[in-house]
């Protein structure tokens, strides 16, 4: 076997580990709380050894950072939110209209992914301080995605002319936000498809034009 079968298959295990481990921690956070899961119950899941998370991760804060990025993303490549395609697809749209359709869209996907670890996250930052500090220099940044995505939309033909980027970006952030994106999905049992086409005639009827909406 070539040594480069042998990095690949390497690589791919690891690769493989560290999903197990993540889908564990998923799991276990999401029914038992970060406070109350520990990285022995995590490694029993993934049918790893608990030095493996030790060794992947670190610690169990890591592991938590990991996954929430990891979720928001959609995969484990280093590239952040505003330089996703789907993001810089939407913000190249034509018109405010065409921006929102997409925009939707692609944040509604997120949602999906996020929803589980919402409550997961309050409870880490209840339970341990610390937390918040897993991503300094980011007092919010879901805000700054809507912020960026706002700034390209007052731009854009068909965009209300009395609706500054601030406003618009508090409107995408309130609307588009995981707590409402469960309230109507998870709790009054929306789907997917109804979720959409809701926030989408909601933000158009705030931050378009009647002409472009």
């Amino acid at each position: 076997m070539s040594d480069v079968k042998r990095v690949s298959k390497r690589t791919q295990k690891a690769q493989e580990t560290r999903r197990r481990i993540l889908e564990a921690a998923l799991e276990l956070f999401a029914r038992d709380g970060y406070g109350a899961t520990n990285l022995q119950d995590v490694a029993a899941l993934a049918g790893v050894a608990v030095q493996t998370i030790y060794f992947v991760f670190g610690n169990k804060r890591t592991l938590l950072k990991e996954l929430v990025d990891v979720t928001i993303a959609g995969d484990d490549q280093p590239v952040a939110t505003m330089d996703r395609p789907w993001f810089t697809e939407a913000l190249a749209a034509a018109t405010a209209d065409d921006l929102l359709a997409a925009y939707v869209t692609g944040t509604t996907a997120i949602l999906e992914r996020v929803a589980p670890i919402g409550k997961v996250l309050a409870g880490a930052a209840a339970s341990d301080p610390e937390v918040a500090a897993l991503w300094p220099g980011e007092a919010n940044p879901r805000h700054a995605v809507h912020r960026k995505a706002a700034e390209a939309l007052t731009g854009k033909p068909g965009a209300r002319a009395d609706v500054p980027a601030d406003e618009a970006a508090d409107v995408l952030y309130a609307l588009l936000s995981p707590e409402l994106y469960l309230l109507l999905v998870r709790e009054r049992g929306w789907p997917r498809e109804r979720w959409e086409r809701w926030a989408t005639r909601t933000l158009r009827a705030q931050l378009c034009s009647p002409q472009g909406a």
